[in-house]
């Protein structure tokens, strides 16, 4: 009677030296056994996926390769904030906000409408790298493969030195001596608002996602709040980001002027406060909004930092593979599958 069952220790299935490792038959077609329907061995004249043999199995008539079906590319949406700028030092303008690029609802970052999703090809391995907010500076740049936005424009200022606002993903406000809002970069953001050039607290907002930043008002005096960021419901809800940072002040209702809000999306807004003793820090744009900092306050205020950067993927679940680095979020909306991604990580496709 034919054996059926393999009872313990009477077999070993191991391949030798290994460690729970299943060794098939191996050889060329040339040495292949007696046909029998459902042989399985190792064919090590032929290759498969970069490897130098292939496994084969007997059908009852012919000999047939196993192949692994290689899932063909699929399409994914995306958010992509870059890291804010930071406010002004010293009656400081709004730092701009971070450049915001997405491919989910039917608007982007600047006015732009969406972008086009992303195209995932199974096995590659994508990274994404999250954007540190400006801390008297420009914000850094958030990427996820080939998405790339700039960091938001810092504010300008009086201390350490006389300086300007700067372009980014949105730019920073104008200052009294350099009046004009700096240029956000197209498809990411706004410009940030001007100083109205007569006094210190006149600054202009920095530039948001969704909207230019204000501008300081000569009479009554007022420095500009920060331009609005831009909501976008890729989680399922709808959440906005990237408000630029307010213009800084002095005492409100006094002949320096009032100071500016923050931008809607999490922009800080700006300081005011008595001069002296001053000292007065311009609030913080929050975390991972890509939000501006608010311009500082008398005297040696310093800007409020931005706030870090953002990737959201939005994959469909039955293409999901769950094999990630760097602890994203994961959630789930209808059929996708949504990866949150607070510090940089990779995910394989």
């Amino acid at each position: 009677m034919a054996t059926t069952k393999v009872r313990g220790q009477l077999v070993d299935l191991n391949a030798t030296g290994a460690d729970k490792g299943l060794k098939m038959p191996s050889g060329t077609e040339l040495n292949r056994p007696t046909d029998a329907t459902g042989q399985i061995r190792n064919n090590t004249n032929e290759t498969s996926n970069g490897s130098a043999s292939q496994m084969e199995y007997y059908n009852g008539t012919d000999w047939k390769a196993i192949t692994v079906a290689v899932l063909p590319p699929y399409a994914a949406d995306f958010l992509v904030i870059a890291g804010g700028g930071a406010g002004g030092n010293e009656y400081g303008s709004g730092g701009g906000a971070g450049g915001l690029r997405t491919s989910y609802g039917s608007t982007s970052g600047g006015g732009a409408g969406a972008e086009s999703s992303i195209t995932l090809t199974s096995g590659v391995v994508y990274t994404a790298t999250i954007g540190a907010g400006g801390s008297s500076a420009s914000g850094t740049s958030s990427t996820f493969s080939t998405i790339t936005t700039v960091g938001g424009g810092r504010g300008g200022g009086y201390n350490p030195s006389l300086s300007g606002p700067t372009t980014g993903g949105s730019g920073g406000g104008g200052f009294y001596v350099y009046p004009t809002g700096a240029a956000g970069t197209t498809g990411e953001g706004f410009q940030g608002g001007n100083s109205s050039g007569q006094g210190q607290g006149e600054q202009g907002g920095g530039g948001g996602a969704g909207a230019q930043g204000l501008n300081g008002i000569a009479s009554p005096k007022s420095s500009g709040a920060g331009g609005a960021g831009l909501a976008v419901s890729i989680t399922g809800s709808s959440v906005t980001y990237a408000g630029g940072g307010g213009g800084g002040g002095r005492n409100p209702g006094s002949a320096y002027g009032y100071a500016g809000a923050g931008g809607v999306g999490g922009g800080g807004g700006g300081a005011y406060g008595p001069y002296p003793p001053g000292g007065y820090p311009g609030g913080a744009g929050t975390a991972n909004t890509g939000s501006g900092g608010g311009g500082g306050g008398p005297v040696g205020g310093v800007g409020g930092s931005g706030g870090s950067g953002l990737v959201i993927i939005r994959i469909p679940t039955n293409r999901y593979t769950g094999t990630i680095t760097g602890s994203p979020t994961v959630t789930t909306d209808g059929s996708d599958t949504i990866l949150t991604y607070t510090g940089s990580g990779t995910y394989t496709a």
